[in-house]
C-alpha cells in the first residue's frame, strides 16, 4: 500500500431588552482579545483527530435554507432580481416553515447514507437562521415561527450520531456596516464602519460554537471572494473559533490556497483540481483534507422551476470520484419554505443509500489518491484493501493499475466475491475482466494486498 502520499492525519429565547443588551455587552468583551496569530498555528490533538473522522464519514448533506425560499427563485434571489434591502426584509414576517421536522431532515440524510450536514445558519441575504443577541434579523425574532431550527437540527443530528457544520457567510448584502459595493481602502470598506462588521461576525461565531452542543464539528465560511482585498481579520475570527473549540474545523469557499488556520480545503461545484467555472484558481492542499460541494439539480436554495435534477449514476459517480480525489461530497438540498424536503430529491437519496449500504465499504474510512485517476474509473484505499471502481467500460478486457507494486494476495470482484485472473510486472497489476458484464453505475473490484 502507496500510504506515503497520504496526508499525516491519515495515521493517526426571548428576554427583555436590557437583558439582551447586557448579553451583547459580554459578548464583546469575550471576543475582544480572542485573536491569537494563525499564521504560525498548530491544529491541536482533538482537531487532528476531528480532521480524520472528518474524511471517514466521506458523504454529507448540505442545506441551503433561508426567507429567500419563499420565493422560490434560489438563495441569490434579492441580488439577482435587485429587490431592495428594506422590501426584501419583509419576507421574514411571512417565513412560517409549519412542516418543518429535524428529525426527518437527518433520518433522510442517514437513509442517504450521509454522515453529516452542512446548513447555511447566515447567508449573504444577512439573515440569521439561528437565535442570535446579536441582531433582530433574525428567525427567532423576525419571524412568526419563533423558534430555532438549528437547536432541534443540532439535537436531532446528536441522536442519530450525524456531525453538523454551520455554513457562514462573511458577505452581506445588507448592513450598513459591510457597505456592499463600497471601494475597499486600507483593506475596509470606504465610508463604514468595518470594525463594526468584524465584531458583529464575531459575536454570531461565539453563539454558534457555545449554543448547539458537541455535535458541532466545522464552520463554512463563503463569501470572502466579493472582496480579495479586504482585510478579513482571518488572525481574530479563526483565533476566537480555535480558543473556544480546539476541535472545530475550518473552512473557507475562497477559492484559492488555503489559508493559515483553515482546517479543510473546499472545491465548488468541481473536483479537487478541476476548474470548470474559473473558481478554482489555487492548488491543492496535501496537509488538510479535502470537501467538493454540488447541487442534486442546478440550484442551492429552493427554485420551484428547475427540474434539471441528477440521476443515481450521477451522484453515486460523483460520490466515488470524490473518494478517488481523496475528497469528501457534500451534496445539497434546498428546503421548501415550509420546511419538506421535496420528495424528488428524497427519492434519489434513498436510492444512493440504498447502494451505499451495499458497497458503502468501498467509500467509508477509505483514502484516495492511489494512482494516477484512469480515464475508466479511480480508486480508493483503506488498510491493505484496495477498491477498483470502473465506471465507464475500458475498452479492453482489461484494466491496468500502474506503479501498483505491493504483493497481491487476491484479487475478486466485489459483488459477488469471484475471483478475477491477475497478472503483476515491476510497472504495475493488469486485472483481467473476461467473462464480466461491467455494472453501469460502478463495478468494484476488491484487492487485498499482503
Amino acid at each position: 500500500m502507496v500510504t506515503h502520499i497520504l496526508p499525516f492525519y491519515y495515521l493517526s429565547l426571548q428576554t427583555p431588552i436590557m437583558k439582551k443588551y447586557l448579553l451583547v455587552a459580554g459578548l464583546l468583551l469575550l471576543v475582544q482579545g480572542a485573536g491569537f496569530a494563525q499564521s504560525s498555528y498548530q491544529p491541536t490533538a482533538e482537531n487532528v483527530a476531528n480532521r480524520k473522522d472528518f474524511q471517514d464519514r466521506k458523504f454529507g448533506m448540505f442545506i441551503h435554507w433561508g426567507i429567500y425560499s419563499l420565493l422560490g427563485d434560489g438563495e441569490w434571489v434579492m441580488h439577482n432580481q435587485k429587490i431592495p434591502y428594506n422590501k426584501y426584509k419583509r419576507l421574514a414576517n411571512a417565513f412560517y416553515p409549519h412542516d418543518f421536522n429535524a428529525k426527518q431532515w437527518v433520518q433522510l440524510a442517514k437513509a442517504a447514507g450521509m454522515k453529516y450536514i452542512t446548513i447555511t445558519s447566515r447567508h449573504h441575504d444577512g439573515f440569521s437562521m439561528f437565535a442570535t443577541k446579536a441582531t433582530d434579523y433574525n428567525i427567532v425574532d423576525a419571524t412568526p415561527y419563533h423558534k430555532d431550527p438549528m437547536k432541534e437540527l443540532a439535537a436531532a443530528c446528536k441522536e442519530e450520531g450525524l456531525k453538523l457544520n454551520f455554513y457562514y457567510s462573511l458577505l452581506d448584502w445588507g448592513r450598513e456596516d459591510y457597505g456592499f459595493g463600497h471601494k475597499i481602502v486600507n483593506g475596509a470598506p470606504e465610508n463604514t464602519d468595518w470594525d463594526s462588521y468584524i465584531r458583529f461576525m464575531k459575536m454570531q461565531l461565539t453563539e454558534l460554537l457555545t449554543n448547539y452542543g458537541d455535535v458541532i464539528s466545522g464552520i463554512w465560511f463563503d463569501g470572502d471572494w466579493e472582496r480579495k482585498d479586504a482585510n478579513w481579520h482571518y488572525d481574530e475570527i479563526y483565533g476566537l473559533i480555535h480558543r473556544l473549540r480546539p476541535e472545530v474545523m475550518i473552512g473557507n469557499n475562497h477559492h484559492s490556497n488555503i489559508k493559515p488556520g483553515e482546517d479543510y480545503q473546499m472545491f465548488e461545484k468541481d473536483l479537487p483540481g478541476g476548474n470548470s467555472h474559473g473558481w478554482n484558481s489555487g492548488g491543492i492542499s496535501q496537509d488538510v483534507p479535502l470537501e467538493t460541494c454540488e447541487t442534486i439539480n442546478n440550484s442551492w436554495g429552493f427554485n420551484i422551476n428547475d427540474t434539471k435534477y441528477k440521476t443515481v449514476k450521477q451522484i453515486v459517480q460523483y460520490l466515488v470520484k470524490a473518494a478517488g480525489h481523496n475528497a469528501n461530497f457534500l451534496l445539497n438540498v434546498g428546503p421548501q419554505p415550509d420546511g419538506i424536503i421535496q420528495q424528488e430529491f428524497a427519492d434519489t437519496l434513498q436510492k444512493v443509500g440504498a447502494w451505499l449500504e451495499k458497497n458503502g465499504e468501498s467509500i467509508y474510512g477509505t483514502r484516495g489518491n492511489i494512482i494516477a485517476t484512469p480515464t475508466w474509473g479511480t480508486l480508493t484505499a483503506k488498510g491493505k484493501d484496495l477498491y477498483v471502481h470502473i465506471l465507464q467500460p475500458p475498452g479492453e478486457a482489461y484494466i491496468f493499475l500502474p506503479g501498483l507494486t505491493e504483493k497481491i494476495g487476491s484479487i475478486r470482484l466485489f459483488r459477488s466475491n469471484d475471483l478475477l485472473k491477475w497478472k503483476q510486472i515491476p510497472e504495475g497489476v493488469f486485472i483481467y475482466l473476461d467473462g464480466v458484464s461491467i455494472d453501469p453505475l460502478d463495478e468494484i473490484i476488491a484487492v487485498k494486498l499482503k
